[in-house]
């Protein structure tokens, strides 16, 4: 993953930006069945604190694909999402690579912009266990919507930049 997230000051339009969108995270309805939390600290860049128990196990236990998916496919939505404050992005395409099962602990997806900012944007995200090492990465595309970020739960009544 690369680090060149946009280095652009924070102003109090983005920062209002940021914390809408973890507004919306925390009310969207699939979120309430992953506890987890979300982070917008700069453009380009967002992390989801989760932790891994037997509820999200496969009969192996280990941590079912579906907590991979979800959690890299967040990560870099929101890395994306960040860069845009009046339209809600959809994942039009997403590649997994799992590399280490997760059996518990805590986990970090960690997501960042690549490129793209007008039609399509490209977001890299991977997740980090607990002993720092990478379990799995994924790489998004994401597209404008027709859904007002204004409009949604969680985000209403945050004015766009």
């Amino acid at each position: 993953m690369s680090d060149d997230a946009p280095a652009e000051t924070v102003n109090a339009g983005e920062e209002a930006h940021f914390r809408a969108l973890e507004r919306l995270y925390a009310a969207a309805p699939v979120n309430h069945l992953f506890e987890s939390r979300l982070e917008v600290a700069q453009a380009g860049v967002a992390r989801i604190r989760f932790t891994v128990d037997g509820r999200s196990h496969h009969a192996a236990g280990a941590a079912h694909g579906t907590i991979y998916f979800k959690m890299l496919d967040d990560a870099a939505f929101y890395a994306a999402n960040s860069l845009v404050s009046d339209r809600f992005l959809l994942t039009t395409a997403f590649n997994l690579l799992l590399t280490r099962p997760i059996r518990g602990g805590p986990v970090v997806a960690e997501g960042r912009w690549v490129s793209g900012r007008r039609r399509v944007l490209v977001a890299d995200a991977r997740l980090v266990d607990g002993e720092g090492e990478e379990v799995a990465r994924g790489t998004g595309t994401f597209m404008r919507s027709r859904f007002a970020l204004s409009s949604l739960p969680g985000y209403a009544g945050v004015g766009a930049e």
